[in-house]
Parts: structure tokens; C-alpha cells; sequence
């Protein structure tokens, strides 16, 4: 009787790199992913990102959009740094378009650096100027100290101020950080022994207490810079120019609700974007049907959808947060010290 043939073994090959394989299947779904949202968004550009540095995307926000005439929208959001960055490209884009015949800029911003406030308003009143556009601002959640300053671009244009029912603006006012470590340091037998040129070299150091000399001196600064953020107040608010006595009650640093700003002369309505959109169309004498609103946007990409892009190289990162340790004034509502709340300015 023939026996029944024995069942070979099952063998099991177990294939390398199965983790590998798992990644390379979830980086395919991430690129699908990613294709399928540009044809959505219709942003070709994030497909080609690296050719787009530094190049800005022209979007359709809202009115005709097959109109030729334009009302662009100039986004300011968030601490500002040296100004160079995305808001400096916005307006270079604004003035290199025929088409476009009024702004609206739209700040959300706590302030920033002095210089970088004081080097996009300038920009802003010179594009205003050159092309002869009217400019509207609309203030969302925040324009406060800096970013009040940037609002004055408006210059004698009446009605053109618009605050959300919920915004806080004002802060009219400088600030020179200086913090004190000496009696830390003193506690852990740190000295500074630097070698310097005089002593004013180091006033601002945090090693050592500020001299009534040296306060003396950094005060008169502050004061300089103060005057000069109320003479811009005065360009942009001709009630506040006919009443010193009454910008001075409101420089002082103090914050105000929409309501408190418009009781004030702070601003001149309380409205919303569609609000400041319509007037800057009034200004420019379009008709609704007439003009399309357009806004300004760094190319995607899906590095930047996942997390993973920098729109700047990656030194810039830590250029923005050794800066605040160079002393510098600020006009900046915040209660963050300066080291802590600058990261957030990068590219603005």
C-alpha cells in the first residue's frame, strides 16, 4: 500500500526593508495627496517650488474676475521684522501691475521693529504716490504700535480707516528692551570682563545695571523715535494734527477698543474687509462689476503643505533670533520680550 505523500513545509520569506517599503508607500499617497490639491487649489506652482523663490502668486479673492481693473489686498500679519520680506514683495508685485487701480491693506499685526514699520511705510506712501492710488487700510484683530504706525500710509485720505467691531488697536509708543542679569550672575560668581573701547560701549549689556548716565542717554533715543511715530500719527490723522494737546492724551502706550479708537479719531469707521474693499472701489471710481479684488501668496508647495519647506534659508532662522539681542527699539505691543516674540517675524 503506497503511504500518502508527505505536505512540504510552507516556507515564509520574509522581505527586507519592509519598513522602507511602508515609507515609500506613504510618501507616494503624500505626492498623490499633494497633486490632487494643487489641481484643486489650481496652484501649479507647488509642483515647481524651488523655481518660485521668492515670487509671489496672484490670487482671485472675490468681484469680476475676468475684469481688467484690480483692487489688491496688501497683507501685513504678525510681528514686523526688517520689512524686507513678504510685504516689500507685495508691493513691488502692486507696482509693477498697470491693472491695478486701488489697495487695500489689510494689517493684523502687534508692531515690530522700528525700522522695519518705518521701512514699509515708506514704501507703501511711495507706491501710493508714484502710481497715484488711493490706499484703504482695513485693521483686523490687532493693529497695534507698529502696525498702527503702517496704517498711516493712508496720509490725508478721509474715510479711509476701517476697524473691526472687535479690534484692538493703538499703543501709540517706543520700547528699548533692557533686562538685568548682574545679580543672577552675582550669585553665580559671573563677571563680565569684556574689554571695551569706553564704557558706553555696554550700556545695554545684560551683565550689568543700567547708570543714570547711561538711561539718561538711551531715554533721549526713545524720545527721538517718539516724536517721530507722533509725526506720523499727524500724516495720517489731519484731527489728531489740528489737536496736539489730544494725541498727546492718546500716545501713551494705552491700548483701545474699535469703539474707544473711533470715539477718539484713531480711525474712521468700523467696518469690515468687504467694507474697506468697497471704499477703496469708490475711490478709484469702479463700479462693482467693474474691478476684481486680488490677494498676493508665496508659491505652495507640499513641503509646505506637510511642514517640511523654509521660505528662507535656514540661517535666516537664527539671524531673526540673535538680532533682539543686538539692542534696538521697538514699536511693539506685546507682553513677550523681544527674543521670544522676533522668531515670529521672520519674512515680514
Amino acid at each position: 500500500m503506497n503511504k500518502p505523500t508527505a505536505t512540504p513545509p510552507t516556507i515564509i520569506v520574509r522581505t527586507s526593508g519592509g519598513f522602507f517599503s511602508r515609507l515609500a508607500g506613504a510618501i507616494c499617497w503624500l505626492l498623490l495627496f499633494g497633486f490632487l490639491y494643487s489641481i484643486w487649489t489650481g496652484n501649479s506652482e507647488m509642483l515647481s517650488w524651488s523655481s518660485n523663490i521668492g515670487g509671489l502668486t496672484e490670487t482671485h479673492q472675490s468681484g469680476n474676475v475676468r475684469a481688467n481693473a484690480k483692487v489688491a489686498i496688501v497683507t501685513i500679519s504678525g510681528i514686523i521684522g526688517d520689512g524686507h520680506g513678504y510685504v516689500k514683495q507685495q508691493i513691488d508685485q502692486i507696482r509693477r501691475d498697470s491693472q491695478v487701480k486701488a489697495i487695500v491693506l489689510r494689517v493684523n499685526s502687534p508692531g515690530g521693529t522700528v525700522y522695519g514699520s518705518d521701512f514699509i511705510l515708506h514704501h507703501l506712501n511711495k507706491l501710493r504716490e508714484e502710481r497715484d492710488l488711493p490706499l484703504v487700510v482695513s485693521m483686523g484683530g490687532m493693529a497695534t504700535s507698529g502696525g498702527y504706525y503702517v496704517s498711516m500710509a493712508i496720509g490725508d485720505q478721509e474715510d479711509a480707516l476701517f476697524a473691526e467691531p472687535t479690534t484692538t488697536t493703538g499703543s501709540i509708543g517706543v520700547i528699548l528692551p533692557h533686562y538685568d542679569f548682574s545679580q543672577l550672575l552675582k550669585r553665580y560668581d559671573v563677571q563680565n570682563d569684556a574689554i571695551v573701547s569706553h564704557p558706553r560701549k555696554q550700556m545695554l549689556s545684560m551683565t550689568r545695571s543700567l547708570t543714570d548716565e547711561h538711561r539718561s542717554i538711551l531715554q533721549a533715543q526713545v524720545n527721538e523715535l517718539f516724536a517721530r511715530f507722533k509725526l506720523v500719527v499727524r500724516s495720517g490723522r489731519p484731527a489728531l494734527r489740528a489737536n496736539p494737546e489730544k494725541l498727546e492724551r492718546l500716545a501713551t502706550g494705552e491700548v483701545f477698543t474699535a469703539n474707544q479708537a473711533l470715539d477718539n479719531g484713531l480711525i474712521d469707521r468700523i467696518g469690515f474687509l468687504e467694507d474697506a474693499i468697497e471704499r477703496a472701489s469708490q475711490l478709484a471710481n469702479l463700479n462693482s462689476n467693474q474691478f476684481q479684488v486680488v490677494q498676493y501668496q508665496r508659491p505652495g508647495s507640499l513641503f509646505n503643505l506637510i511642514g517640511m519647506a523654509r521660505s528662507e534659508p535656514a540661517s535666516a532662522d537664527l539671524q531673526t533670533l540673535l538680532e533682539p539681542l543686538t539692542p534696538r527699539a521697538y514699536f511693539l505691543f506685546t507682553n513677550l520680550p523681544p527674543l521670544v516674540s522676533a522668531y515670529q517675524s521672520l519674512n515680514y
